[in-house]
């Protein structure tokens, strides 16, 4: 199977829209792993423009005979934006506001360009759409006296959208509704829609957060083929199942997780061996053996690529018969699991590990809380064992601080929602020992099972998932450096190790009110870490080997590096997956990562902003977090709710920016706002649709 022979079947049916596995049926394709050979040429061919894909499906991307094409970049506000063209030896194309035409961001577009004023960049116009790049949008049905209209939940969407009265479909003023049949012609008129689904009231919980998942592209439903696959699923394990596996049911094992899960990935166990080590076990749901890779749970699954984590809602990876049910390490239930054993002495030191397919029946399920009393109180269920798990995840934590991990601390908030998604409080989530003592030993495990597979090469080197994170960028760094001297650290790059720059940073601004703002810049001066099958290292954790392979409910990768490391356990000659496939795998589940962080951020900022809207006039504790020639930018400091102070309200002076020391200054009077200055504010302004906050300082 190759590019020529896919490519030949979509000139010969260029209207064709097809499944991979209707493909495969086509071109004759059976064996597992043909199939999955098939999969990964297909996302190559979309990815190099020649296919489209449209949900599961792919259909022929017409040619474009030589015109001038690329996708479309609008700003925030619609007023201008950058046409990104196919062709490498053609720059970004500028399009004033007025030249944009009938163009959404995102849409491929065919542009024309104007004559070139000397020193100046490409400019040009929209002449024709392509292909969008959403045809539905969520957003918020409005009626006036003479017509109605719905305001989109999306920027990106940055024109109102008509509805004529027969396309309304039962809709009405005030319901958060999905619009479809978008029809665009004329750039000085609004685009025109109908209704297809009324989601809600707006506002209305559910309504919000389906309108949410279809602003950044999530699969809110799960299609009907997979949930026929799920239904056939048995509650019960086979007997031949069991007796293929390690039987732990009788073993002291238990989950530790957020008050919250409802899905338990792992748990972990610990056992005082004769010669004074101690073995520990960190067994994690056996998803694998639910989805073979030929089956459309597996597919939907690589599709999604990662759970969603919106306030008080999850849209799962996996149906919530696999994600809370079978697959759940729930207690006193038998579940599957893929075990890693590790002998550890009492510093640390691994004597040698263990990974096996294992059957466990958890005894307890903890909270965080709860495992943090225990240690604080000194007594409880389970005692013994979470003191030794503790002490050994101190010591692993010391171990990894010396070699260069960096131990970055991301303040979170936790909400307390009503029955309807109402937040009724919030406040920042505490990291303590119970939170470090899971994740210490989830990273040992992500560890071994990423060095692992070497056990297995033979002549050629086995394909594989890694867990990745690049050096950071100087230039950035540099940039940080400004940053954190404006709050008064210190912060060289090229004096010494980075990693242990940022330890002793981190290490000073612990419980200080600028803790939040500090992490959250670090984290973005540095790479972002992805998936890939090279393996360059871990440079945040300070790892050579590193992979995910604990969260196979909630992360496909994690399922990904459980099949082939199975695969090959088995002493199976053949590979898995492919280089090619697997590489495209491994992109495809970073960017959806991403889009989902930017999702949940977004969930977040919505909550917050919900939060604050019925207190006006109140006055908060907060500080400078940003700075701009239009204002600054305050974080609240229990929410960490983010708005600004407009220069125009800030009416006892003339304030100018300067960037260079990240500051506002009074010309007159010459008070200074930097960034980390704690304030006072008062809320003023609190707009959902444009979701954003206003405050006035207090004198």
């Amino acid at each position: 199977m190759n590019k020529n022979e896919i490519k030949a079947y979509f000139k010969k049916n260029p209207s064709a829209k097809i499944k991979s596995k209707e493909l495969s049926r086509l071109l004759n394709i059976t064996k597992p792993h043909d199939y999955a050979h098939l999969k990964a040429l297909l996302f190559k061919l979309a990815k190099e423009g020649y296919l489209e894909k449209i949900g599961k499906r792919y259909r022929f991307n017409a040619p474009t005979d030589g015109k001038l094409v690329g996708r479309l970049q609008i700003n925030g506000g619609g007023t201008f934006g950058f046409v990104i063209m196919q062709s490498s030896n053609i720059g970004d194309i500028f399009i004033a506001e007025r030249n944009l035409g009938t163009a959404f961001n995102g849409d491929m577009v065919e542009v024309a360009l104007f004559a070139r004023q000397k020193g100046k960049s490409l400019e040009g116009q929209v002449v024709g759409v392509i292909k969008r790049r959403r045809t539905e949008v969520a957003g918020v049905l409005k009626k006036t006296p003479k017509f109605f209209f719905v305001k989109p939940d999306d920027e990106d969407i940055h024109r109102d959208i008509y509805i004529p009265k027969d396309a309304l479909n039962g809709a009405v003023d005030g319901d958060k509704v999905i619009v479809c049949k978008l029809d665009w012609q004329d750039g000085m008129l609004n685009p025109e829609g109908e209704i297809q689904e009324v989601l809600g009231k707006a506002g209305s919980y559910d309504a919000e957060i389906a309108a949410l998942a279809m602003e950044f592209n999530l699969s809110y439903k799960f299609p009907d083929a997979v949930l026929r696959e799920v239904a056939k699923i048995p509650e019960e394990i086979p007997a031949t199942e069991i007796a293929n596996r390690l039987d732990l049911r009788n073993e002291e094992i238990f989950t530790i997780d957020p008050e919250t899960a409802k899905d338990f990935d792992d748990a972990v166990s610990i056992k005082s061996l004769e010669n004074g080590n101690f073995e520990v076990g960190i067994h994690i749901a056996d998803v694998g053996y639910y989805l073979p890779i030929d089956s459309e749970l597996f597919e939907e699954a690589a599709y999604r690529a990662t759970s969603v984590y919106f306030v008080g809602k999850v849209i799962p990876m996996l149906p919530e018969k696999l994600s809370n049910g079978v697959c759940s390490l729930v207690p006193h239930k038998d579940r599957l699991t893929f075990s890693v054993f590790v002998e550890l002495t009492t510093r640390c030191k691994i004597v040698g590990y263990k990974i096996a397919k294992t059957i466990i029946n958890s005894k307890h399920r903890f909270t965080y809380e709860q495992v943090q009393e225990i240690i604080e109180e000194g007594e409880g269920k389970y005692f013994s064992h979470i003191f030794k798990l503790n002490k050994l995840a101190k010591t692993l934590k010391r171990k990894r601080t010396i070699k260069g991990s960096i131990n970055f601390s991301s303040n979170e908030v936790e909400f307390e929602l009503d029955d309807n998604g109402k937040p009724l409080g919030v406040k920042t989530r505490k990291e303590d020992d119970s939170h470090a003592l899971i994740e210490e030993f989830m990273l040992l495990a992500n560890q071994i099972v990423a060095g692992d597979i070497k056990n297995y090469e033979k002549k050629s080197t086995i394909p594989y998932v890694y867990r990745i994170h690049d050096k950071p960028n100087p230039e950035k760094l540099n940039e940080f450096a400004g940053f954190v001297k404006s709050f008064g650290y210190k912060f060289e790059p090229g004096k010494g190790s980075i990693a242990k720059q940022f330890q002793f940073l981190f290490e000073q601004i612990k419980e200080t009110e600028e803790s939040a703002v500090i992490s959250e810049v670090a984290i973005r001066s540095m790479a972002k870490a992805e998936y890939s099958i090279d393996n360059i290292g871990h440079f945040g954790l300070a790892f050579g080997n590193y992979t995910h392979f604990t969260s196979p409910i909630r992360r496909f990768p994690d399922l990904l590096v459980h099949k082939i490391l199975f695969h090959h356990m088995q002493n199976k000659q053949e590979l898995l997956f492919n280089a090619a496939e697997l590489d495209e795998l491994c992109k495809h589940s970073s960017e959806q990562e991403r889009n989902a962080v930017n999702a949940e951020r977004r969930s977040i900022k919505i909550k917050q902003i919900e939060f604050l809207k019925d207190k006006l006039g109140w006055i908060f504790p907060g500080i400078v977090s940003g700075v701009t020639n239009y204002g600054m930018f305050i974080q609240l400091k229990e929410s960490l709710a983010e708005g600004l102070v407009r220069l125009k309200d800030m009416d006892d002076d003339y304030y100018l920016l300067d960037e260079k020391n990240y500051l506002l200054f009074g010309e007159v009077s010459k008070k200074v706002y930097r960034l980390g200055d704690k304030v006072e504010v008062k809320l003023i302004r609190v707009d959902e649709e444009k979701r954003c906050i206003d405050f006035v300082l207090l004198s």
